[in-house]
């Protein structure tokens, strides 16, 4: 796990070997059902775990949540080096449910909970809805549908940080009507080189500056149909 290090994250030893754990138990798990398309290690390690661990340092709240979370990126890499974190994983498809249960109990993190559920279905939950510090994804959708299933999980003074490709500077210019309407602003738009990977990385950070209007996030598939403009 040298690049863990490049990005200037210090594993003990304990870290790197539930890393590495989850990297078998999906290995294992895939054999069986579709978790990710990313089959060689190498490649999980760059993709999954360094992407992951590329917001470590950004975190600075204690209640995060991880929208979209598939099979547990980047929540539970993050959960691993940051034990003080308590985590929401939120995912909709049932078997990846499954294979997150599963792993947060054989790797032993407390403070996770896992929710099956949309994110427009979450967003509008008052045992949710505006209670966290940050609000984390990882290649959901384009910005504008990304920032209606965010930022109403996010707290007035909490962030929202997305994980996006090359596009993220037109993505970030394109939202920002969204943005505003919802009550977020843009913060940061930072470039982000992971070892082993040419291809830029980004992390974009909006702030929620005002309460979102309580009309959104709109009904499940709404978002995705019609983007905020």
């Amino acid at each position: 796990m040298s690049g863990a290090a490049q990005l200037g994250i210090p594993l003990s030893c304990a870290q790197a070997g539930q890393l590495l754990r989850l990297l078998d138990e999906l290995d294992d798990w895939n054999q069986r059902m579709n978790l990710t398309a990313i089959r060689e290690r190498s490649q999980q390690i760059t993709k999954h775990l360094l992407d992951s661990l590329s917001l470590h340092s950004y975190l600075r709240g204690a209640n995060v949540v991880d929208i979209g979370t598939g099979a547990g990126f980047p929540g539970l890499p993050l959960k691993i080096v940051r034990p003080e974190l308590t985590l929401t994983l939120v995912e909709a498809t049932g078997k990846k449910v499954t294979f997150l249960e599963a792993m947060v109990a054989q790797l032993g993190l407390g403070g996770v909970t896992v929710v099956k559920a949309r994110a427009e279905e979450i967003g509008q939950d008052p045992a949710h809805r505006e209670r966290y510090d940050w609000v984390l994804a990882r290649a959901v959708a384009e910005m504008p549908v990304l920032l209606e299933y965010t930022l109403p999980l996010a707290r007035v003074g909490g962030h929202v940080l997305a994980q996006k490709g090359e596009s993220a500077p037109a993505e970030a210019q394109l939202a920002a009507p969204a943005a505003r309407r919802l009550g977020g602003q843009l913060r940061d738009t930072l470039p982000i080189q992971l070892p082993g990977l040419p291809e830029p990385r980004y992390l974009v950070i909006y702030a929620k500056t005002a309460a979102t209007p309580r009309q959104y996030p709109r009904r499940p598939g709404v978002p995705s149909k019609t983007p905020l403009r």
